[in-house]
């Protein structure tokens, strides 16, 4: 039998349904649904099937994926929609028949000896201290963000702003979108000229320019990624802005020149991690004036029935994000509120995500070459794949982005906000 039919029925087993995708495997052959049109999954050697008999699920398939020896011809969002759609709705397998799963895997890859294979090279692979330690976050942020700032150019284009863009309708433009981001948050923290802000993971300086240049406060700049701080400086000195910016390698939990009047936290706190994220909350809170404001811009989970089953996506924890927890919206606030800060407004922004990251999809397929060549054929991959997975997760509202913003509230209780909700929207003139 042609090893296309052999490795469907094997899929279909996994899935509890037909094969919503074409197959084709390395001897040619094809097998799933009939018809030329429409995506294809392409598993292009043996090798694939080796990584997921030692590693089933999600982690092997991403190894396959980054190696190279897996791949998808065709709309890549469409494959992915159809597989997860159904591989979400699957039965759970007993253990009998994971057992004979196994051996038909096994006689599937044939007859080279089917040892474990070492992972690809952009794997996570040594991680030292205890998670969220200030040394392993270091070590964390290091392998998400020093791949290169011409990479990232490529990606983001010239906002090099790595979070949500806003988009007024789906023709506005990546940069005016993330233009429009960063006044955003800049009118919801009511900046004025002279104040001080501090911008908590700061990445390649974009928030902290916009700020110094249009609303004229001082800010300061905190990341863990040396390539992003050199960046960021370089940018706030040719916009003759190096007296209002600066720029520092920190932690926020080496942060200690407080009180600042505004503190911006934009797709940072992702990082944190759950067992930190009350001394995160408690350490912002200190740094803030009274009545000063945080804007908090982070990605979102739905509640699980279980809270102590989450666990770190297996893909996103090995390739992408190292050690990257989300949490529901609702426990953010809640953590938010428990370090004293009363939180005045959450906006929902899941469906802007979506166009971003196919914004930056579109971005890395145009310049697939130069992405290769700027960092390895498989951390493009880990990208592509990565990027496309998360666009149609906030579109179907797996994961979510809010902006909550909150207040450290002085003892007269007076907030300085507007009685109108929402008055942040129109800039003042």
């Amino acid at each position: 039998m042609p090893a296309a039919q052999r490795l469907a029925a094997l899929i279909e087993q996994v899935l509890g349904g037909p094969l919503p995708v074409r197959l084709r495997a390395w001897d040619g052959s094809e097998a799933g649904p009939p018809g030329t049109t429409g995506p294809v999954l392409v598993v292009r050697h043996r090798r694939a099937l080796r990584r997921l008999l030692y590693r089933p699920g999600e982690l092997g398939l991403a190894r396959a994926w980054v190696a190279g020896e897996l791949d998808v011809e065709g709309d890549l969002y469409e494959a992915l929609d159809r597989l997860t759609s159904l591989a979400a709705r699957r039965p759970p397998l007993a253990p009998a028949a994971r057992l004979a799963l196994a051996r038909d895997l096994v006689r599937l890859i044939g007859p080279v000896v089917p040892v474990p294979l070492p992972p690809p090279p952009e794997e996570v692979s040594r991680r030292g201290g205890p998670m969220h330690s200030l040394r392993r976050d270091r070590a964390a942020i290091s392998h998400h963000y020093d791949v290169g700032n011409d990479f990232y150019e490529l990606v983001l284009g010239p906002s090099m702003v790595y979070s949500c863009a806003v988009f007024g309708t789906e023709d506005t433009t990546l940069e005016e979108a993330q233009a429009a981001k960063l006044d955003l948050v800049c009118r919801k923290l009511a900046l004025r000229e002279g104040q001080r802000l501090l911008d908590v993971g700061c990445g390649w300086g974009s928030m902290a320019i916009h700020a110094a240049r249009e609303y004229g406060v001082r800010v300061v700049g905190i990341t863990l990624s040396e390539e992003q701080a050199a960046y960021a400086r370089e940018r706030a000195l040719k916009e003759g802005l190096e007296d209002r910016v600066e720029i520092r390698v920190q932690d926020y939990r080496e942060t200690a020149d407080g009180p600042f009047d505004a503190i911006s936290s934009i797709g940072m706190a992702e990082h944190v991690g759950a067992a930190r994220y009350q001394e995160y909350a408690t350490r912002l809170f200190g740094l803030l004036r009274e009545g000063g404001r945080l804007l908090n811009h982070q990605i979102a989970r739905r509640p699980w029935q279980d809270e102590g089953a989450y666990r770190i996506d297996p893909f996103i924890d090995a390739y992408v994000f190292p050690d990257g927890e989300l949490a529901p919206v609702g426990t953010t606030a809640g953590l938010l509120e428990r370090a004293g800060f009363e939180v005045r407004d959450a906006e929902a922004l899941r469906e802007h995500y979506a166009l971003t990251l196919r914004q930056w999809v579109r971005n890395l397929e145009a310049g697939w070459g130069e992405a290769v060549r700027l960092t390895s054929a498989g951390r493009a991959r880990v990208w592509r794949l990565y990027m496309a997975a998360s666009a149609l997760a906030f579109e179907r509202g797996r994961i979510g982005v809010n902006q909550i913003l909150a207040v450290r509230p002085p003892a007269d209780g007076a907030s300085s906000l507007p009685l109108r909700p929402r008055a942040w929207v129109e800039r003042a003139a």
